[in-house]
């Protein structure tokens, strides 16, 4: 589109340059129209010359925003798949922590481990959706089951079956939960 904008200007001056040329071979014109009618064409041409500057400016002032924001939403996407990859671990220490154990040593082990991957995922900004006793929220729980319980108000979470997380404030991963009285 820039090119055929810089061909018409290109047209449009060499259009003006005949004109002037034929100006100026009439005998009438006298030395002092030849010149302001030069300088209103130098004019013209430094005016359309700081418009296209600026045009390109300001292109190259969108196009650099917006490629922070792509390459700052691609390294975004990647955190979070990375960070969704990594629950996995997260669930499986739960389940070892729910399972009995007759050697306190080796729970303790396990605990211990657990609560420093918990420390981790945090510092990597990895949080856990809240939801026993929360509504139901379907951007945030997957209802997998519900069931009918004095002890919770109308569509309430009432079981966790797995735990959801977001990473920067993106559901990488909803509660499947149990909804109450739906």
């Amino acid at each position: 589109m820039q090119s055929e904008d810089m061909e018409i200007e290109d047209m449009e001056a060499e259009a003006e340059e005949a004109e002037l040329e034929a100006a100026f071979e009439d005998e009438n014109v006298s030395e002092t129209d030849r010149l302001k009618a030069e300088n209103e064409k130098l004019r013209k041409e430094v005016s359309d010359a700081k418009d296209n500057y600026l045009r390109m400016a300001a292109e190259y002032d969108n196009f650099r925003k917006r490629s922070t924001k792509d390459r700052l939403a691609a390294i975004a996407n990647t955190k979070s798949a990375d960070a969704a990859e990594i629950l996995s671990v997260t669930d499986n220490f739960s389940r070892a922590l729910g399972t009995e154990c007759s050697d306190a040593n080796y729970k303790k082990g396990i605990e211990m481990i657990a609560k420093q991957f918990e420390n981790v995922i945090t510092k990597l900004g990895i949080t856990e959706i809240e939801a026993v006793g929360k509504p139901f929220d379907p951007n945030f729980h997957n209802a997998i089951n519900s069931r009918e319980d004095e002890n919770f108000p109308d569509n309430t979470v009432c079981e966790v079956l797995q735990k959801g997380y977001c990473f920067e404030d993106k559901v990488i991963r909803p509660a499947l939960v149990v909804v109450a009285n739906p």
